[in-house]
């Protein structure tokens, strides 16, 4: 077994002998309880720090260097501390706050105990008049330096945060993203990549407001797009198939020669759409609440609706020249002053339909599932 003989920062006197075994750290331990005090370096004579233990020699004279007194032995267990954001506590360390950004206002607020007189409540938590739900991203990203934003928070409350706590590098991150989900600025339609970003960035609870964008000739099949206010918007050729469009509003949006064969549309309001040449073979208009699609006044034209479930569907004033509606199911529907002009509605199930004031003027009554009667047309 190898010996040495340790003195305390660089000084002759008091030295003690101790056995070396193990790691280098156990040789700091040894020598901390012989010599009473805080070992936190071994050299050689020539002021050679070591940093291997295999580097010593027995009977070796080697020198400890003591840590500083005013180091506490307690600083690690007092580095931890508690912030009360908001009424809600959040529990990190000091060198959290200090180190991954050091000239923010939470580093220059905690760097010191106390320089900043920072107020507490009862249980010793530093009260900070902030939003816990934004601080949260912040004191994440101050751990690990990821950006993590969990559903259901606005971006932009975040970035006011990282703004006001000084933290220049996360705002930048944070404008890019903010700059990321919103829609182009220009006119170019958006594309399906784009739409689906900004889908992912609104939670469902949250109305997804797209009144007047360009969707032109977009592929938007199979997405869910319950309860989106498309008003107005350009879906004119979009290839809409097997979409979810439930509850959606799309009034006034041109929908001429889009593509919305199987496409759910329960509740669905397209007062005054245009839908001029756009094919709905076997969609679902009835909704099993009872709330009714309304395209009162739509322009369908040319429309292929075969196969599709119109039960109670409001269709007063539309336009449905020369549309194919054969096989559907519109019982019960408003088609008062509707013009059916050359419609084909061979197959369909028109009982208790509202006709009057109608245009049936060559219209296709041929196979008719229930019996048509005059009364329920004067035109």
């Amino acid at each position: 077994m190898r010996r040495v003989t340790l003195f305390v920062n660089g000084s002759s006197a008091d030295g003690k002998v101790v056995p070396v075994f193990g790691s280098l750290e156990d040789l700091l331990a040894a020598a901390s309880a012989k010599l009473r005090v805080r070992a936190s370096g071994v050299y050689n004579g020539s002021g050679g720090l070591i940093d291997d233990v295999t580097l010593i020699r027995d009977d070796d004279v080697l020198y400890i260097s003591e840590a500083d007194s005013s180091e506490d032995p307690q600083d690690e267990r007092s580095d931890w501390l508690t912030l009360n954001v908001g009424g809600r506590c959040f529990t990190t360390t000091r060198s959290t706050l200090v180190r991954k950004e050091p000239e923010s206002m939470l580093a220059h607020m905690f760097r010191e105990k106390d320089g900043w007189g920072n107020k507490q409540d009862s249980q010793g938590a530093y009260l900070i008049d902030r939003s816990p739900d934004y601080f949260e991203p912040i004191l994440n990203y101050l751990r690990h330096g990821q950006l993590i934003i969990n559903d259901g928070i606005n971006p932009l409350g975040v970035l006011e945060e990282a703004r006001f706590f000084g933290i220049e590098p996360l705002a930048e991150q944070l404008e890019t993203l903010i700059k990321s989900l919103q829609p182009p600025d220009d006119h170019s339609p958006l594309t399906r990549k784009e739409f689906i970003r900004f889908l992912l960035g609104t939670t469902t609870k949250s109305e997804l407001r797209c009144q007047g964008l360009n969707f032109n000739g977009a592929d938007l099949s199979r997405l869910d797009l319950r309860y989106i206010n498309f008003k107005m918007a350009n879906l004119r050729g979009a290839n809409l198939t097997h979409a979810n469009l439930s509850g959606a509003n799309l009034e006034r949006a041109d929908l001429s020669m889009a593509c919305l064969d199987g496409a759910n549309l329960q509740g669905v309001k397209m007062l005054c759409t245009n839908a001029e040449g756009a094919s709905l073979r076997s969609c679902n208009f009835e909704d099993p609440a009872g709330i009714k699609a309304n395209l009162e006044g739509a322009n369908l034209k040319g429309v292929d609706m075969e196969g599709s479930q119109m039960k109670g569907i409001n269709l007063r004033v539309a336009t449905l020249k020369n549309a194919k509606l054969k096989n559907c199911n519109l019982r019960g529907p408003t088609l008062a002053g509707t013009d059916l002009e050359n419609c084909d509605l061979s197959g369909c199930d028109l009982q208790e339909a509202n006709l009057r004031g109608s245009n049936v003027k060559g219209a296709i009554f041929e196979e008719m599932l229930t019996p048509l009667h005059m009364s329920q047309s004067v035109r």
